[in-house]
């Protein structure tokens, strides 16, 4: 059970062709290298202009060479963590040191940039080529100008493709097993399904003026990762704007959970890092939600929280689902992955029924 993710590929257009190579055959060795960790092969070489070739970019400054280039998309900090932590940990070697003990890595980058061989730029992605899991992508171009043209197009893209295989291979992991009393709570109540891991436990399962909340807790070890999921009538569109999922979320989680200082209650960080939003799909309508969440009135607790918001047509309310984690003076980006990667597993009733289309008049 899975949510459609093609939202962060659609639109990879590139200038020559983009194609998807099969793996080899055989069995595969198993991938080395840890989640979001990513082998970029590529020549080094100093960009003629640089100031010229990456005018729009923030991070022009810093840019003189190829890979520096690569290095401002792929390792740029993610938003909304509560320390500076880049979206993959990036290892660059060049095309002739990239021999056997480099291929099994997860998650590959190869670009090739020869005149000689190319003509126009050409790219294609790979899964499970050498190990397992392992994602490969591959940008063939002539000269250092092509490349800069399609990677300054598509770079983010290519980017999300890669966060989107990390998510898919946690996905696959969670199917093994889930909490049972967790998803009966949410198929009875909510008329949904989501992959909740089976360790973690079930803490709360109510109802508050109209709105249904389900809260499920992973408390082992040094870090605790959380998942929340209300759902509220659907009244109009304006409900999805990030100032009312904002409110909204301030609303729920103010009323739910709390610390241990009496009157202490959840909130979201506004002043450090402003959540931000941006829309995953179109159906259903699902809206994805990033920012810091902190205690109010109490101790000095607060972390990163990824939220997504979908509509549910058929039952006609809207259901949030969210998962945030504490972790003081850890990294977070690996861990909130690992919890983000559920909540793309969320199923409305149309879906896990294969219901046909329906649409809000």
């Amino acid at each position: 059970m899975k949510k459609a993710l093609s939202i962060l590929f659609i639109g990879v257009v590139v200038l020559g062709t983009t194609s998807c190579k099969r793996a080899q055959g055989g069995t595969k060795v198993s991938a080395t290298g840890t989640i979001y960790e990513c082998l970029v092969v590529m020549p080094n070489r100093p960009l003629a202009n640089p100031q010229k070739v990456v005018s729009a970019s923030a991070y022009a400054e810093n840019i003189a060479t190829t890979y520096d280039l690569v290095k401002a998309t792929m390792g740029a900090d993610m938003p909304c963590l509560p320390q500076m932590e880049p979206y993959f940990k990036l290892m660059q070697v060049s095309p002739a040191a990239f021999d056997d003990l480099l291929k099994p890595t997860r998650n590959i980058l190869i670009i090739d940039i020869d005149g000689e061989r190319y003509t126009q730029v050409k790219s294609k992605y790979s899964l499970d080529y050498w190990s397992h899991p392992q994602a490969v992508y591959r940008i063939q171009a002539p000269d250092d100008e092509s490349f800069v043209a399609y990677w300054n197009e598509h770079g983010t893209q290519i980017r999300d493709w890669f966060v989107d295989q990390e998510i898919q291979r946690q996905i696959a992991f969670y199917r093994a097993s889930t909490n049972k009393a967790a998803r009966t709570a949410l198929q009875n109540d909510l008329h949904a399904d989501m992959l909740i891991p089976e360790d973690y436990m079930l803490i709360r399962d109510t109802l508050f003026d109209d709105i249904r909340f389900i809260w499920c807790c992973n408390n082992k070890g040094p870090q605790r990762r959380d998942i929340v999921i209300y759902a509220y009538p659907y009244k109009d569109t304006k409900q999805f704007d990030l100032a009312a999922l904002n409110a909204k979320r301030d609303e729920v989680l103010g009323k739910m959970i709390s610390a241990s200082v009496e009157g202490s209650y959840m909130g979201t960080e506004y002043k450090v890092f402003p959540p931000q939003s941006r829309v995953l799909q179109d159906n259903p309508y699902t809206v994805e939600v990033r920012g810091l969440w902190k205690i109010y009135k109490g101790e000095a607790m607060g972390g990163p929280y990824v939220s997504h918001t979908c509509l549910d047509e058929i039952n006609q309310r809207i259901i949030t689902a969210e998962t945030y984690i504490l972790a003081p003076g850890q990294k977070k980006r690996n861990e909130l992955r690992k919890a983000e990667a559920v909540l793309f597993t969320l199923q409305l009733e149309q879906q896990m029924n294969q219901l046909d289309e329906v649409t809000v008049k």
